[in-house]
């Protein structure tokens, strides 16, 4: 079991030293953050095309094209902290949820882990983003974001990763 030291704590995350033994017994320790874990959402519109978003990001100083997303509360149903998001974030309610995977963000030193949707059969609406959000929608065909993704103007992991996923194991275009 490790022995963690409270190095930060934030409203969202903590930074800890964690201090564990390796398997030959010597003694190690890194510095972690430990996160509540978060949800992704990829909206796909009747028409096959994705709501995605720009999104101001301040920590590498750009706007991102990114899938809407957001933290979990301490304890809640992923599920329904995808229902909120997506509507904060572009406004479009779904109806239709479903649950693709889950992934690491970054576990070398993030224990963050997202839980990926697909959300179908939206309905447009006002947005509800918080006021320091800089978010605008973005919508886009599929052709037009895997060719941001091969160009690099998708920088995202996250999004690189679920339109990738959501391309190669749902075929989006098929379904509709």
């Amino acid at each position: 079991m490790p022995d963690d030291e409270l190095l930060h704590a934030s409203r969202i995350f903590r930074v800890v030293r964690r201090r564990y033994e390796l398997a030959d017994g010597r003694p190690a320790e890194r510095d972690c953050v430990l996160h509540p874990g978060a949800v992704a959402i990829v909206p796909l519109l009747a028409d096959g095309r994705i709501c995605l978003i720009r999104n101001a990001r301040i920590t590498v100083e750009r706007t991102l094209v990114e899938i809407p997303a957001g933290t979990l509360e301490v304890g809640e149903d992923p599920a329904v902290c995808a229902v909120r998001e997506l509507e904060e974030e572009t406004g479009y309610t779904a109806g239709r949820w479903e649950k693709l995977t889950e992934f690491y963000m970054s576990p070398g030193i993030l224990n963050e882990r997202m839980h990926l949707y697909l959300a179908s059969d939206l309905q447009s609406g006002p947005s509800r983003r918080e006021a320091t959000e800089e978010i605008d929608n973005c919508i886009l065909t599929w052709d037009e974001a895997l060719a941001m993704i091969r160009r690099g103007e998708i920088e995202d992991g996250k999004t690189v990763a679920a339109l990738l996923f959501v391309q190669q194991f749902c075929n989006p275009q098929k379904s509709l």
